[in-house]
């Protein structure tokens, strides 16, 4: 198998017919659909439906896709690597989120890497932790700032910061405490995530012990609409104090610590364990622990530090050799 069937299997599945792939291509469609046959010979299984309407790939084609895709980026890491290393950290470096994580510390993770590493081009993607984690899995990303300390197979884990989970709700609910019991989630009118969301599971996982009762008056997917149905008093919500930092700092929004050890959340730097790690993500790696450590220093993410001390920032910028 080459890397070229590879790129054409792929031309072909994007194109949708190998007439279309043979110009995008630039190679012959009778040499183009040779090579496709062999590559389907070679894995022995048919990776396309063919049709005077084109090609579709198969339930085979659809799998060997994925993998296929996953390849050829290691193939240009592994190039991009050997030229980084005498160089300076260059090149994509793919780096996943959580939604409650990006909200706090997406911009000044931004802002560090664009003033130290100007050479790097970050790929954000922003989601659960559990799709962050297949995607960290099939190598599609380098790393992600996601929940949990909990083993993943083939994933290794740097702890960094334990995330307090806060009750949150209008301005206007001036005669807020500065601490409520967990029961007392039971008498405000909430809008939660929905129960596949991760955030959600954990506070009803806290809630069931105890059998509270939950008044939730609506469920929002996009936590800053949440944010914002609660500076409406349309309904209280419960997140990581960090992303309603600014809200709070405005008086848009009050808080009150939740008297229960079950609201806090565990924020750690994951990669994949089994994948070779460029200059350019190792770089990137050790930036956002310095730029996440600084934030809970500063207080600018309110939240308790348990990870090791970031390297200078002057570090990160040397070629490996000059270290």
């Amino acid at each position: 198998m080459e890397l070229r069937q590879l790129r054409y299997f792929i031309g072909v599945s994007e194109a949708g017919s190998l007439l279309k792939a043979s110009g995008r291509l630039h190679v012959a469609q009778p040499a183009l659909g040779q090579q496709i046959t062999a590559l389907e010979d070679e894995v022995g299984a048919q990776l396309f439906e063919r049709s005077s309407r084109g090609v579709a790939l198969t339930e085979a084609g659809r799998i060997f896709l994925e993998h296929a895709r996953v390849v050829l980026l290691d193939a240009e890491r592994a190039k991009m690597a050997v030229r980084e290393a005498t160089s300076v950290p260059q090149g994509e470096v793919a780096l996943g989120l959580t939604t409650t994580v990006a909200l706090a510390a997406i911009m000044p993770i931004l802002a560090a890497c664009r003033a130290e590493l100007p050479q790097v081009r970050l790929k954000l993607v922003e989601a659960y932790s559990g799709f962050l984690r297949e995607r960290l899995q099939s190598g599609q990303l380098d790393l992600a700032l996601m929940y949990g300390d909990g083993v993943d197979s083939g994933l290794f884990k740097r702890p960094l910061l334990d995330d307090q989970l806060v009750f949150i709700t209008s301005a206007a609910n001036t005669q807020l405490p500065a601490r409520i019991p967990l029961k007392a989630l039971g008498e405000w009118p909430l809008v939660l995530p929905g129960r596949e969301h991760a955030l959600r599971r954990m506070i009803d996982d806290a809630c069931a012990p105890q059998k509270i009762a939950l008044d939730i008056v609506a469920e929002i997917e996009s936590l800053s609409s949440v944010k914002l149905a609660a500076e409406a008093n349309i309904g209280s919500t419960i997140l990581p104090l960090g992303s309603v930092a600014e809200e709070v700092a405005a008086n848009r929004l009050r808080i009150a610590t939740i008297d229960s050890p079950l609201m806090r959340r565990r924020v750690v730097c994951a990669t994949n364990a089994a994948r070779p790690t460029s200059v350019a993500c190792a770089a990137v790696t050790e930036l956002t622990q310095r730029v996440l450590r600084q934030m809970v220093e500063s207080g600018a993410w309110p939240a308790q530090w348990v990870g090791a001390a970031a390297a200078p920032a002057s570090s990160a910028a040397r070629p490996p050799g000059k270290r």
